[in-house]
């Protein structure tokens, strides 16, 4: 079975992942989020260590 068909199957079970988020030093829900700030969360760049690792790495040669 392809993944696609495993999530056709069970398409009725599935739920919404709701996301949550810090602001301003407490965490909140990114659905009470206005629609400008949802954009914003939308179009924001999400860190991950192997990169800025990779990026250091290259400044250091």
């Amino acid at each position: 079975m392809t993944d696609k068909e495993i999530l056709e199957k069970n398409e009725a079970q599935r739920q919404p992942v709701e996301c949550w988020t810090r602001v301003m030093g407490y965490f909140r829900p990114v659905t009470q989020f206005n629609r400008g700030k949802q954009s914003e969360f939308k179009e924001r760049v999400w860190f991950t260590e192997d990169k800025a690792c990779a990026c250091e790495m290259k400044k250091a040669v």
